[in-house]
């Protein structure tokens, strides 16, 4: 094992295996749970952001509304509360999946992810949310001399179609004034469609905010069961159970239910590192005085920020689904990763060695074979669903969030117009199909990252399928 290679696992040995982010001491004690029987007009069953985002829109929309959330752990303790931070305007999970899957809507729903992101941050201001809410944007990087030419490529596309407002392509020279790694030969800086936050604080504040407005939250309450009673729905709970009028679903990576919605959705296992506090010696040598959030180019790609006290978030790379779809707690902890990010984390800022990690964790997020979210309705209309939306939901769960209550409330609007929301993603099929079919998505994607890009066989004819599989 070389010096360089032993250095990188050892800045692992002092790493504790928990989300830093829920680690916070601004951790809110959970509500209660829920016992007996209760009525309201809306439930919601889930306290991640799809859930926290339905409750608190409901509230503003009609305040007379009584409404109810359900969470089975507690509020933000899953993906919601552990990811990267990055909340995009994006709804289409990225402008090239957009594009290419809505291209006669992709000029409306970009207008309808800018207005999201601008709602989100009027929001987190209006109800005193205090996420360490930073609107620096983004810079898709390019670490190879073909990945250069295709972004420059593609910011040229994107003149050409009108959608590059506030997009400027950098050159190396450019890319590494902002950020100062020696891998990056371009990159992509979307100023203002992407804003930092802090994930943790963005759930707890939501929750806040909905207590503050009378949504009535009950936590370590898992829904049991769904079924039609009346001209309403019931949910059973262990404690107690639920009278709705009507319930919007938000259990993304757990499974629904409905039943007829599990298959649009496969769990994928991500994992993030978090550093020491970075010194000012050690944040000059990088540079970073924009604190946009990056993310590389390649198939396997890495997302990595700055935190409000100057740590750095190393995740993504690895995208591990296990066979059956199956999501358990032991998954979320995986040294063989940590040490593979590790590495990387030095290659892309070999400046940085000595720096150690206080943090490693991993953790579920739904995709679905379009990669961003898809949404429905279920029992004449009293359920409504958004899900898979394929780890970019910090912002678009929002949006989802609209379209649930568009649909449970019968009303005819932009959103519910949408060819996006009218129409699902073709669902994975049963193992063991789907697990060899990732499988073989997975190898054929590292292959093209190590042969400049070039897909085979199977990843073309996956394009013309409409099908992926991504992080």
């Amino acid at each position: 094992m070389s010096r360089g290679k032993d250095n990188w696992i050892a800045s692992l040995s002092e790493a504790q295996p928990v989300p830093y982010w829920l680690e916070d001491p601004g951790k809110p004690h959970a509500e209660p749970a829920l016992t007996g029987s209760e009525t309201c007009d809306l439930l919601v069953v889930g306290g991640g952001y799809s859930g926290l985002w339905t409750a608190l829109n409901a509230k503003e929309r009609d305040p007379r509304r009584d409404v109810v959330l359900l969470e089975g752990r507690e509020v933000g303790w899953a993906a919601s509360g552990r990811n990267g931070g990055f909340c995009a305007a994006s709804l289409t999970h990225g402008l090239p999946n957009g594009l290419t899957r809505w291209p006669d809507e992709i000029h409306q729903l970009q207008k309808l992810g800018e207005r999201n992101l601008d709602e989100i941050e009027a929001a987190v201001a209006r109800h005193g949310i205090d996420c360490e809410f930073e609107r620096t944007g983004e810079i898709d990087v390019a670490t190879e001399t073909y990945q250069a030419w295709e972004l420059r490529d593609w910011h040229r596309e994107l003149q050409e179609q009108g959608l590059a407002d506030g997009i400027e392509f950098l050159d190396a020279d450019a890319v590494r004034e902002q950020v100062a790694s020696p891998t990056f030969e371009a990159g992509l800086w979307d100023r203002r469609g992407v804003a930092m936050l802090h994930p943790a604080k963005l759930a707890w504040g939501l929750k806040q905010a909905c207590v503050a407005l009378g949504v009535r939250v009950y936590e370590h309450t898992p829904a049991l069961s769904l079924k039609q009673y009346g001209a309403g729905m019931a949910v059973r709970t262990p404690y107690g159970s639920i009278r709705a009028r009507k319930v919007a679903l938000a259990t993304n990576i757990f499974p629904s239910l409905l039943r007829r919605v599990r298959s649009y959705t496969v769990p994928v296992y991500d994992y993030a590192l978090m550093t020491e506090p970075l010194s000012a010696g050690q944040l000059e040598s990088i540079g970073w005085k924009n604190r946009q959030g990056l993310g590389d180019s390649a198939n396997q790609f890495h997302y990595f920020r700055l935190s409000a006290d100057n740590r750095i978030l190393w995740g993504g790379y690895d995208a591990i689904h296990h066979y059956g779809g199956r999501v358990r707690a032991e998954y979320d902890d995986r040294p063989e990763t940590y040490a593979k990010l590790a590495g990387h984390f030095f290659t892309c800022f070999p400046q940085l060695e000595g720096v150690r990690f206080t943090h490693a964790w991993g953790g579920a997020i739904d995709t679905c074979s379009r990669f961003s979210a898809f949404f429905g309705a279920a029992h004449r209309g009293n359920v409504a669903y958004a899900a898979g939306y394929t780890g970019l939901g910090v912002g678009a769960t929002r949006f989802g969030a609209d379209v649930m209550l568009d649909l449970l409330d019968g009303e005819d609007t932009e959103r519910t117009r949408l060819e996006m929301v009218r129409k699902k993603p073709l669902p994975f099929p049963p193992e063991p199909f789907a697990w060899t079919g990732i499988a073989l998505t997975k190898w054929s994607l590292a292959r093209a990252d190590a042969h400049g890009g070039r897909r085979n066989l199977w990843l073309r004819a996956m394009d013309r399928l409409g099908l992926g599989f991504d992080s």
